[in-house]
């Protein structure tokens, strides 16, 4: 993708995050979006097929960004992300909740989280998945490994929102101490 095309995503990236803070995605208009991004229809088209498409699209762009630097991709790293991605992974990904990248505490907590969660939930099986050593002594034998990765993603996203819910005091070192804590 090169700079200009990359440009016109983020435009539309944002004017949608915009919309999503103000209003229910069911009620968000193509029309909307282009006027708030300053593109053409035909631009957004040329970019998502569809409004459902532009969701998908922007959710899986925030979730790549920390697949890519824990794979250590860095000829394919597309991301909208500003960061050095040293930190253990879960460790990084809340450093991005807390820095507020890309508004993603505004979806977060918009009238639109449920939808947001689900992708953000999807691909957070997918990172517990590729570490699940790291939980392996905290499960008991008897619990199987789909039912304990779904526990795990429950804990996290549950984690984030009493974070987010009140006020974000601790520092995301802390938060993250907490989830593991309560493995």
């Amino acid at each position: 993708m090169d700079r200009r095309q990359r440009k016109t995503r983020e435009a539309i990236f944002n004017a949608f995050t915009g919309l999503l803070s103000q209003k229910d995605f069911s009620h968000i208009t193509v029309g909307e979006i282009i006027k708030k991004a300053d593109v053409g229809r035909s631009t957004f088209y040329a970019h998502f097929e569809t409004k459902d498409f532009l969701l998908k699209e922007f959710c899986e762009e925030l979730f790549c960004h920390i697949f890519d630097v824990e794979n250590k991709d860095e000829n394919n790293h597309r991301h909208i992300f500003e960061c050095s991605g040293s930190d253990s992974v879960f460790l990084h990904l809340i450093k991005h909740l807390q820095k507020n990248d890309n508004n993603v505490l505004t979806l977060l907590s918009s009238q639109n989280n449920e939808l947001f969660l689900r992708y953000f939930r999807t691909n957070l099986v997918k990172l517990i998945e590729s570490h699940l050593d790291l939980f392996e002594s905290k499960k008991n034998k008897e619990i199987p490994k789909p039912f304990w990765k779904n526990h795990i993603a429950a804990v996290f996203v549950e984690t984030i929102r009493w974070w987010v819910d009140n006020g974000m005091k601790e520092s995301a070192e802390v938060i993250t101490k907490y989830f593991f804590a309560v493995i």
